[in-house]
This record gives structure tokens, C-alpha cells and sequence, in this order.
């Protein structure tokens, strides 16, 4: 989540965070309004989504890479995050929009490290990758959770890759390091 540290929003981040509530108002409305796109250039490696009510969370979903432009993406990842199968069985409703706070990430592209051990928590994000599996986490969640960096690669490990804990130390494992910039439509706290 969001802290309530967070700087005062630039146009994009504003603009970004409208089309994201825009687009959530028109899918679980289910009228076919358009919804206007804003004009934003820059270079991002992917983005994620998340809905928040109060602490809780009701949808989160991203991608690593952008799909097309960063409009393009986050009108997709918010509506993927609209349909979060941890949540099929109370999806987030119309009525319940008005609730909560949207938090975008726009990540950085994800690289490389021989090192996955020197990422600093809060700051870096982490893929996990080994065979056919892999995890990702957000650079805010070990910073919410109080993870250190083994712990952060741990958990991404047995929780979103379905590994074992100390997978990411395998040599076939792959362990990419990622930043973001992180903002929220609720300056309050979460």
C-alpha cells in the first residue's frame, strides 16, 4: 500500500489513476460509455493495479512487461485486477467502488542479479523464476511485512511460485531485480 509519505501527484499520476477509476466505473457498470484516455509518453516495464479498502485488499494484478503504451496497459491490468481469482468469490461490485483506493505501480524493466541477496527491501521488487514456475512481489510488500531480503525471496518462493523456500538459490534459478513508482488516489493511510 501507499503510505501516507507519499509526494504530491504529478498530471500523469493523476491522469493515470482517473483513467484506472474510469475504467473500473465502466466494466462493473457494464455500460459501454467510452472512457477518455489521457496522453502519456514514457518508458515503463510493466504496471500493476491494486484496490484497496482500508488495509484490505480486493484485487491485485500486473504485468512484468507492457502490453503496448502505458494507457493501453494499465486499462487492461486494472481490468484483470477486477476479475483477481483470490477474490471470485466477492469481487469488488459498483456500489463498492466508490470505497476504495486505487494504487498504481509502473515498474522499471526487471534485471538480472547474481546477487538477489544485495536488493534492498521496499525499494526493489523480485521475480523468481525456476523451470516452468515463477513469482513476483512488489518492492512495497516487504517494507508492509517487515521482510528482510532472504525473507522476501523466501516468500516469493513458497508463496507466489509454489517452490520451495530456498529455490531462488538453486543454480538453474533465475532472480531479477525491478523498482517502481507508486501512487495512490487516497493520501491517507491504508
Amino acid at each position: 500500500m501507499a503510505g501516507s509519505q507519499q509526494a504530491p501527484l504529478t498530471e500523469n499520476q493523476r491522469a493515470l489513476l482517473a483513467f484506472a477509476r474510469s475504467t473500473a466505473r465502466r466494466i462493473l457498470t457494464g455500460l459501454d460509455t467510452p472512457v477518455a484516455r489521457p496522453s502519456i509518453d514514457g518508458r515503463y516495464g510493466g504496471a500493476f493495479v491494486t484496490f484497496w479498502r482500508g488495509k484490505r485488499l480486493r484485487g491485485c494484478v500486473g504485468t512484468l512487461a507492457p502490453t503496448s503504451d502505458i494507457v493501453t496497459t494499465i486499462e487492461e491490468v486494472t481490468a484483470n485486477s477486477l476479475k483477481d481469482s483470490r477474490f471470485q468469490s466477492a469481487p469488488v461490485d459498483a456500489a463498492e467502488l466508490k470505497s476504495l483506493t486505487i494504487e498504481i505501480s509502473l515498474l522499471s524493466d526487471p534485471t538480472p542479479t547474481n546477487s538477489p541477496l544485495s536488493l534492498t527491501p521496499g525499494v526493489h521488487g523480485i521475480v523468481v523464476r525456476l523451470g516452468n514456475k515463477s513469482g513476483c512481489f512488489l518492492p512495497q510488500v516487504a517494507s508492509e511485512r517487515g521482510w528482510s531480503a532472504e525473507t522476501f525471496l523466501r516468500q516469493c518462493c513458497t508463496t507466489k511460485a509454489g517452490l520451495e523456500q530456498d529455490a531462488w538459490k538453486l543454480p538453474d534459478a533465475e532472480a531479477l531485480l525491478f523498482t517502481a513508482e507508486v501512487f495512490d488516489d487516497n493520501h491517507s493511510n491504508h
